[in-house]
């Protein structure tokens, strides 16, 4: 508990005492530079092939990629305590430039080209991609154009910026799914395409990172590039979860609130590691520090809090909780609080654990985590140490790349580098054949496909949709002259009597009733999220409408069985059966690229699934994909596609 030094603040707020943690200083790492000179100098001596790493924070990528054989003798970062916690355990240059500069980006650059950096790595912030901002790349893309250098451009356009001036044999970054995953993944789209023009060769997947030993559920958004066109394999995942027990279950029992008198120095005795994962985090600590572990400290605890600990196991929601134990609203917090199962993976680790630590309840403690259980389950050895105060520590954690992952992902690029191979295709080429094979077309199964307005993709949709193709036939053309909401309830006994014909009067009903909404929201036809109220028709009708006539704001990546069929066969991964929301939308989208041939190439994509490449017998002679397909490079592949 707290020693009652100068640490200790009078001060209550939420009924339990604010105690200052010790705060740590670390000195510079011997080898440590801090002129360009210095770092050229530095660098010119390393037999290892070097890396740079951008916002790199406290260093988990760069311990990660040192694991793995690099040597990590530039890094940037714009959080000074992370600096500083870099510094230390870091030879080489760390230094706090803002990205956002064009001086940093281009300095970047020349010291990389200079130095002879094989890998650029990174984890840029990606903000939420605005409508406007998405219109005007889209429009730059369209163009043929690149952004120059702009102060305020996004920093993941820095990072390729420092891409595109330096052109090192590399890239690797990591970011969060949601960076790519959005409706548009026009970040992601655009990277790719980027990178491309530069003569890289892009892959990109979302990993599980317990995957690669870290003892938590948490994905990321991985992109790798290989200049000169070289092909990337990805690290071999394992099956094994190493559990928060296995992690953390060697460290000693500590009190809410413990504070070392020694300060930042303080330790507490440690009894030795059992499992193979403590065996690692402790191999690199100095022998005069085998018996020692340090920043076990946490948060003090409030005593209800402490009670309602108790009264939870794993498997306990807040919302669950008796009511005199709640303090939030458990409408709004139904997980407020969250006790780790000490038999599987921790949740996963963020910088939020910096503000508090309720939902890293310790498995069988009445307490939150502790720093150094933090650092483990992000896989940090117990050598690594961290500047500032407890709240930074647990910041640079949160934020951190785990290093295991690091370590897997440096060291397949090592290998692919040494490989050599040349990968298969680029995104570019696929689009284009994609594109040029549904411009070719003269008898679309779904002639809605090339609809002149929205309004008709949606009639096609409710109407002629798994209609057989004789009946889609007759009837598009009457179809197709009811363009507008206007036309269909003008011509609403013709729809009626089609739809007879059919046996889908329920239909024309359906599709009069949306006309008559529109005619009252006319500007519903001008966006997705109006589109959406429209009564009666789904969201995939909506999807559809805004994929087969595109504006200058909306470019949705749209996946249904047939692409992802066609993905999974052309990748030679079962994206149609595992994560297709996550493996799947980024296949379709590596097929698709951006403009000006994404929105001929997604529609060819759904022609492609109905009448090519079908749930069976697909017609493998008369797919455009045919020259870059995975499945149709294996001998026999088409017996077995279904």
């Amino acid at each position: 508990m707290p020693d009652g030094s100068s640490d200790a603040i009078a001060k209550r707020t939420y009924g339990v005492k604010l105690v200052r943690g010790p705060v740590l200083r670390l000195a510079p790492h011997p080898d440590a530079c801090t002129t360009d000179d210095e770092f050229l100098a530095y660098a010119a001596g390393r037999t290892r092939p070097l890396a740079a790493d951008l916002f790199c924070g406290a260093g988990g990528l760069s311990l990660g990629l040192h694991q793995a054989g690099f040597e990590v003798a530039l890094a940037v970062d714009h959080d000074r305590e992370a600096l500083e916690t870099h510094r230390h355990h870091f030879g080489g240059l760390s230094v706090d430039w803002d990205l956002s500069q064009d001086e940093a980006v281009d300095r970047v650059a020349r010291l990389m080209v200079a130095a002879d950096v094989t890998l650029l790595a990174g984890g840029p912030p990606c903000q939420p991609f605005s409508k406007a901002g998405r219109s005007m790349l889209r429009d730059l893309v369209r163009t043929g154009r690149r952004e120059g250098h702009d102060a305020r451009r996004d920093l993941w356009q820095s990072f390729l910026a420092v891409v595109a001036a330096a052109q090192p044999r590399a890239v690797l970054m990591e970011n969060v799914p949601d960076m790519a995953l959005d409706r548009d993944m026009q970040i992601l789209r655009s990277m790719v395409d980027e990178l491309e023009d530069l003569g890289y060769a892009v892959e990109e997947r979302v990993v599980e990172t317990w995957r690669y030993g870290v003892p938590q559920f948490r994905s990321r958004l991985i992109l790798v590039a290989l200049r000169d066109g070289l092909q990337f394999h990805w690290p071999e995942e394992g099956s094994e979860r190493v559990t928060v027990e296995n992690a953390i279950g060697d460290l000693p029992p500590v009190d809410g609130g413990w504070r070392p008198r020694e300060g930042a120095g303080g330790w507490l005795p440690y009894g030795g590691p059992i499992t193979a994962f403590q065996k690692a985090a402790r191999a690199a600590v100095p022998p005069e520090h085998t018996g020692k572990v340090f920043d076990h400290i946490t948060r003090p605890v409030r005593e209800d809090d402490a009670l309602a600990f108790s009264q939870m196991d794993s498997n306990t929601r807040y919302s669950e909780l008796a009511p005199e134990l709640k303090r939030y609203r458990d409408d709004i917090f139904d997980d407020k609080y969250k006790r780790l199962d000490p038999h599987d993976l921790s949740r996963t680790i963020t910088a939020h654990i910096a503000k508090d630590g309720y939902w890293y309840v310790h498995p069988y403690e009445d307490r939150t985590l502790t720093v150094r259980e933090a650092a483990r389950l992000q896989t940090f050895p117990d050598d690594m140490r961290f500047a500032g105060p407890p709240t930074a520590a647990f910041r640079q954690i949160g934020n951190a790349v785990p290093p295991s992952l690091g370590r897997h992902l440096g060291a397949a690029v090592l290998n692919a580098l040494k490989a050599a191979e040349p990968a298969g295709y680029r995104t570019r080429q696929v689009s284009h054949a994609l594109a040029d094979w549904f411009r070719g077309r003269t008898d679309l199964s779904m002639p809605w496909l090339r609809a002149s307005t929205r309004w008709l993709v949606i009639e096609a949709e409710v109407l002629l949709a798994r209609a057989r193709q004789p009946v889609i036939r007759s009837m598009w053309p009457l179809l197709e002259k009811l363009a507008t909401p206007a036309d269909t309830i003008e011509n609403a006994g013709q729809l009626r009597e089609m739809a007879s014909w059919m046996d889908r009067s329920a239909r024309a009903a359906r599709i009069l009733d949306a006309a008559e909404w529109l005619m009252a929201t006319p500007d519903a036809l001008e966006s997705s999220a109006s589109l959406a109220a429209i009564p009666g028709i789904t969201q995939s009708m909506v999807d559809l409408a805004v994929r087969v006539v595109p504006d200058s704001t909306e470019d949705p990546v749209l996946v249904n069985v047939g692409m992802l069929r066609v993905a999974a066969r052309f990748s030679g991964e079962p994206v149609d059966r595992k994560r297709a929301r996550t493996d799947g939308r980024l296949a379709v989208a590596r097929m698709i690229g951006v403009e000006p041939t994404s929105d001929l190439a997604h529609v060819a994509l759904l022609e492609l699934a109905a009448t090519v490449c079908r749930p069976q017998e697909p017609r493998c002679g008369d797919c455009p994909l045919r020259p870059w397909c995975a499945s149709a490079e294996r001998p026999g592949a088409q017996l077995q596609l279904a």
